[in-house]
């Protein structure tokens, strides 16, 4: 008996190649076995003794998820909705493995995700299906500020008004109502723009069919730039100017003399291809001989990211290296006619994302000119919390609640060393820049 026991201890460890058998989620040992008396009885085989070590490989059972699970998510969310794991799921009775990963939202339609969880110790996961759905209707830019429309002229309403939506690029715009282009005339309408989601966005408009369109009345009162410092003068504030070559040939001495401490200069523009401002290389080196701190905006309209990039590349080569006393300002401001440029409102928010990111690679940093219409309306909250806003408001008190380090006070400012209007600015000294 002794020896058909250790005989079948070798055949044993022939199979196994004399080591741990693996078996998947088992767990495996090695046990060492002294078998002095079995030693005598394998002598006929060898002579030598020697201890044998035996792999002997028990099993657990397997770990199971709860029998009675609850994990349930949402059904629907909104696309492009910033929403964590942990605030999707609406019932558990187990723990989330990593409630922050954010849920894909990029698209509508229905989709899958794994929610991996832990019970007892364990990791599992299941899979729950979501619907992602688009119910935000398109937002009106521009419900039509210009409203006259010269008599013969063929008519299509997208010249007069401006809209956008989160989602579609192309919403489209219809409208009620008769209007008879040939004939002068005041006609009542009724636009509506409605998205790919089936959203929609009505509001009344008269187009007044005339003559002779009027030209742009100007009553905007001047503002002496010595008047514009007393007026906002106090601690945390320091006053500046931002020019183009709209401002041509500027005296910066007379400038920084009267108590204007930075300049804010176009350094290009882009309608079908980049081009420098006529008067950039002249104000940079002369604000900067003058004392004066120094920043650059570009003005542009394309709609692409890889545009913006290109933006960001050629303003870093024209800079060569120039250090700037403020982050490079990116201005959009075609949304009078937005919709003409095929772009959603999540496109130009990604666009200048894109443009932030390739001047970060550059070593520079950007910032965001817009006015208070659009913070509130178009801009994402993510957007404006991403980098600086220099806000663009005309008024005398500016309501607009979110953050800005720059106020664009007045357009129509009068300052010694420049001939004609300035915009003219107040930088709070307490909000971060860069």
């Amino acid at each position: 008996m002794k020896l058909k026991y250790i005989l079948s201890i070798l055949a044993a460890l022939m199979l196994t190649g004399c080591g741990a058998k693996k078996v998947t989620n088992n767990v495996s040992i090695t046990v060492e076995v002294n078998t002095t008396s079995a030693t005598a009885a394998v002598s006929t085989v060898s002579t030598a003794q020697k201890t044998t070590k035996a792999a002997v490989t028990t099993t657990t059972a397997k770990a199971e998820p709860p029998a009675d699970l609850l994990l349930n998510g949402k059904e629907t969310v909104e696309v492009y909705e910033d929403i964590k794991l942990k605030d999707f799921i609406t019932d558990k009775n187990v723990d989330l493995k990593d409630g922050e990963v954010l849920l894909n939202t990029d698209d509508t339609g229905v989709f899958e995700v794994e929610i991996p969880y832990i019970y007892k110790g364990n990791e599992f996961s299941k899979k729950l299906q979501y619907s992602v759905i688009d119910s935000t209707p398109p937002t009106v830019l521009n419900a039509g500020w210009d409203t006259a429309h010269k008599v013969g002229k063929d008519f299509d309403l997208n010249d007069y008004v401006g809209f956008a939506d989160n989602f579609d690029k192309k919403p489209v715009l219809t409208f009620e109502g008769d209007i008879d282009p040939d004939a002068v005339g005041s006609y009542p309408l009724t636009a509506t723009a409605t998205d790919c989601s089936g959203n929609a966005t009505t509001w009344d408009i008269t187009i007044n069919v005339v003559d002779q369109v009027p030209a742009a009345v100007d009553n905007n009162p001047r503002v002496n730039y010595g008047d514009f410092i007393a007026r906002y003068d106090g601690d945390n504030v320091r006053f500046g100017i931002d020019v183009s070559a709209w401002q041509t040939n500027v005296d910066y001495n007379a400038v920084r003399d009267a108590g204007c401490s930075f300049v804010i200069m176009r350094i290009g523009y882009y309608y079908s291809a980049i081009t420098m401002d006529d008067y950039f290389r002249q104000n940079i080196e002369n604000a900067t001989a003058a004392g004066l701190d120094v920043g650059v905006y570009i003005y542009t309209t394309d709609n692409t990211e890889e545009g913006a990039r290109e933006h960001a590349r050629w303003i870093v080569e024209q800079l060569g290296g120039r250090k700037l006393d403020f982050p490079v300002a990116f201005d959009w401001e075609e949304f009078g006619n937005f919709q003409k440029y095929g772009m959603s409102i999540k496109n130009l928010n990604d666009i200048y994302a894109a443009f932030a990111d390739e001047l970060e690679k550059n070593g520079y940093s950007a910032m965001l000119y817009s006015s208070r219409n659009f913070l509130n309306n178009f801009w994402s909250e993510k957007t404006k919390a991403s980098h600086p806003v220099w806000l663009a408001h005309f008024v005398d008190e500016t309501n607009y609640e979110g953050e800005y380090a720059i106020w664009q006070a007045s357009a129509y400012g009068r300052i010694p060393g420049i001939a004609g209007d300035v915009d003219m600015d107040i930088q709070y000294l307490d909000k971060a820049i860069n």
